[in-house]
């Protein structure tokens, strides 16, 4: 493969491997097995996050009009994850590669114990020539709590197992620099930084099946390509997709990463929605702060402790506009924090190498 990883995380949308009429698309998940057994055939690691457990749930149940929408989700990847996981294990078997059910939550980012703990089960896995088969557990995951869909889960495989590439495969060719239906869109092949504008010319509908649409899959791209991770987003019901895209001859469209961030920032980088306080910076320091140079976050710069926290918690850092500007570790507690507010020659509150910046 001539793009030379080592590590890939492959995130499959149902909407590839799920038929029009809602049923799983066997014929499809076969197709990708063989191209998966192939890459891993050639020394690359691979770590497959795949949705699909709903739609494998009724093609086995019919179900009552009157249950509500949760439980009747909960009650279809139930049933259908037993499906999924089987469908993936024949079809692995076939090449003789043995593949491991995974299913987390978001609950399981939530802290760095959980986190590593985690890591560690993904890397024994590998260790052992094992895929894993990622999925989130909509059987115990209710609205609040689930990610905002499996590109999310995706993203944060690939920061926390540091892998070269994560790619994203949907059902259509890439992202376009128009609406897709419309002739003359094409598909942008390279996205460099952030570009604040995509969401105007990505059109907004999402998957007949999935919940992700292409702008929370933009969003989550760039972020991970910010942490050295190249992201590449692709029509996964092409064939030979991905056997393809890594002999680089696929139009797609491929995140340029930037330089790669350590272990611990790569986790603050996902962790917003464990944040415990907010810290207020005046414009000079959020100056400081986003100049490229590496620079600790010092009280001087604090203009006011918005919510408390503890030393080692998680907190936001915002603008004078309430903007997000980054997240970090707190280096000691909001109380000392207030009492520093403004003064020079005290202690960092965020030192430099826990600081990431949105």
């Amino acid at each position: 493969m001539s793009l030379g990883y080592k590590k890939i995380v492959v995130k499959v949308g149902s909407n590839v491997i799920t038929q029009a009429n809602g049923l799983p698309d066997e014929h499809r998940i076969n197709h990708l097995v063989n191209q998966l057994a192939t890459i891993k055939k050639q020394g690359i690691e691979v770590i497959l996050v795949s949705s699909g457990a709903v739609a494998s749930g009724r093609s086995l149940i019919q179900i009552a009009e009157k249950q509500d929408a949760v439980t009747t989700r909960q009650l279809l990847a139930a049933i259908g994850q037993v499906k999924l996981i089987n469908t993936y294990a024949n079809f692995f078997a076939e090449h003789a590669i043995k593949c491991a059910q995974v299913l987390v939550t978001k609950e399981d980012f939530r802290d760095r114990a959980h986190y590593l703990n985690m890591k560690n089960c993904m890397q024994i896995l590998l260790q052992h020539n094992v895929i894993p088969v990622v999925n989130e557990n909509d059987v115990v995951s209710v609205t609040e709590l689930m990610f905002t869909d499996n590109d999310e889960l995706a993203g944060l495989i690939a920061s926390m197992l540091n892998a070269d590439a994560l790619i994203i495969l949907s059902n259509v060719n890439g992202i376009y620099n128009g609406d897709p239906k419309v002739e003359g869109s094409k598909v942008i092949e390279e996205i460099k930084g952030s570009i604040t504008n995509l969401a105007s010319f990505i059109s907004t509908g999402k998957s007949q099946f999935g919940r992700g649409g292409m702008v929370t899959k933009s969003t989550m791209a760039q972020k991970v390509a910010k942490l050295g991770i190249t992201v590449h987003i692709a029509n996964g019901t092409t064939d030979n997709v991905l056997t393809t895209l890594l002999n680089e001859k696929l139009v797609h469209t491929r995140f340029v990463p930037e330089k790669s961030k350590s272990g611990k920032k790569k986790w603050i980088a996902h962790s917003e929605t464990n944040a415990k306080g907010i810290v207020q910076l005046n414009n000079g320091a959020k100056e400081v702060l986003t100049s490229g140079k590496a620079t600790s976050l010092l009280p001087i710069g604090i203009i006011e402790i918005k919510s408390d926290f503890l030393k080692g918690d998680i907190i936001k850092i915002v603008d004078e506009d309430d903007n997000l500007i980054g997240l970090g570790i707190a280096e000691y507690g909001s109380d000392k924090a207030r009492e520093r507010i403004g003064q020079k020659k005290q202690k960092a509150l965020v030192h430099y190498d826990y600081l990431y910046l949105s």
